[in-house]
């Protein structure tokens, strides 16, 4: 797309995910200039599909000489949550220093943010790393997720200190029912209570203590449908009660959860013509508007089915997937997914940002890559010991 003399971010939010919170409007005003084609480096990944390995170029080639990754192609753009996607890829694929460098820019902010005030890195920021926006939770906990791989991964405790104060943070969120807020807004206020963060740091922060059980407990008696089995978004609002996003996390998060997770996505599935090149796609929408199809969170449910073993419909989702590639502009044999088909709604009414559709996302591209390398972050994170009197989702 190149760059553009003012392009608008609109990530719409709602109080149930990472993605759904409240309306942040960013315009960043961009110098009209033609893309220059970037030679690439070639990542050290074996096993990977041709159409996989343009993808997996974008995104090890996507970094900047600061460590960080822009969302998507020439957006001035950066989410703690992409880039923390970013260094489980390198994590994966052994590009070791590339998660590094990740890690590094933000344990250099390790006291100006996740120290400093009410706590927490910064949900957004620019390129180069400043301007950050409001501390999500959410966020927060995919890259103590990521760091707890690296950890693994390399058997050091390079960035203990970091991983401990995010960990400390998180366990600090923590209300008396059990719930954890979603983090603090730029003017200290409480980012609302939201269902699929409360369960991403369930999975981040280790082992198994009261800060786990207090947090079943909430989701049994607040977010837990028991005649459907399925963990609920916005429990208030039946238009949004269920989100897709819940159904691939509870997957991955909680051991043995019940297969409807995946039985009952004909409430989100809908096919939708491609912007970029006009194909049909089927896929799923962020909730049961059913007006687009959200393509990061249809491979989320793609590493949700290779983990339940149903290469039948993972080997479907990967089709439909790999109709939406999007050249790169910008980098060279690259090539990537760009968050959702079509422009629509995000979860909720609030309209998505106005190029979605149109550049490859990091997000989009990340899942799909885990699915390629037949990797889920949550496996980690799994091995809790979970005494069966708390999974809420084995009772009746």
């Amino acid at each position: 797309m190149g760059k553009f003399n003012l392009f608008l971010i609109c990530i719409s939010l709602v109080v149930t995910s990472c993605s759904k919170e409240e309306v942040i409007f960013e315009e960043i005003a961009k110098d009209k200039l033609t893309p220059e084609i970037i030679p690439i480096e070639e990542p050290n990944v074996i096993n990977l599909s041709a159409a996989a390995s343009k993808t997996n170029t974008w995104v090890s080639n996507m970094q900047q000489a600061n460590g960080l990754l822009e969302s998507a192609e020439n957006t001035n753009f950066v989410s703690l949550y992409d880039n923390s996607l970013a260094a489980l890829v390198y994590i994966k694929e052994g590009e070791i220093k590339k998660a590094e460098k990740i890690f590094n820019f933000f344990n250099g902010k390790l006291n100006a943010e996740l120290l400093h005030g009410t706590g927490g890195f910064y949900q957004f920021r620019n390129n180069k790393g400043e301007q950050g926006s409001r501390t999500w939770m959410g966020d927060n906990a995919w890259l103590l997720i990521a760091l707890n791989h690296y950890h693994e991964a390399t058997q050091t405790q390079k960035y203990s200190a970091m991983a401990n104060a995010l960990e400390q943070w998180l366990r600090s969120l923590q209300k008396e029912d059990g719930s954890l807020i979603g983090g603090y807004n730029e003017d200290g206020t409480e980012i609302p209570k939201v269902t699929e963060g409360i369960i991403t740091a369930f999975n981040a922060v280790p082992g198994y203590d009261n800060f786990h059980t207090n947090i079943l407990s909430f989701l049994k008696l607040n977010r837990w449908d028991s005649s459907e089995k399925l963990v609920t978004a916005w429990p208030e609002n039946p238009d949004y009660k269920y989100a897709l996003d819940l159904h691939g996390l509870s997957i991955g998060i909680f051991p043995d959860f019940p297969i409807e997770a995946l039985t009952k996505l004909d409430r989100y599935k809908n096919t939708q013509i491609n912007t970029t090149n006009g194909e049909l796609i089927t896929g799923y929408s962020f909730d049961e508007d059913k007006d687009v199809i959200w393509l990061e969170g249809t491979a989320q449910i793609l590493v949700a089915f290779q983990q339940k073993n149903k290469d039948k419909e993972a080997n479907d989702i990967i089709k439909n997937l790999e109709k939406t590639f999007i050249t790169s502009t910008s980098l060279e044999g690259a090539q990537g997914i760009p968050y959702t088909t079509n422009h629509g709604t995000t979860y909720g009414a609030g309209l998505l940002w106005d190029h979605a559709d149109l550049t490859p996302a990091i997000s989009s591209s990340a899942w799909y890559l885990f699915s390629q390398l037949k990797f889920s972050p949550f496996t980690l994170g799994n091995n809790k010991n979970i005494p069966e009197a708390d999974k809420f989702w084995k009772t009746n």
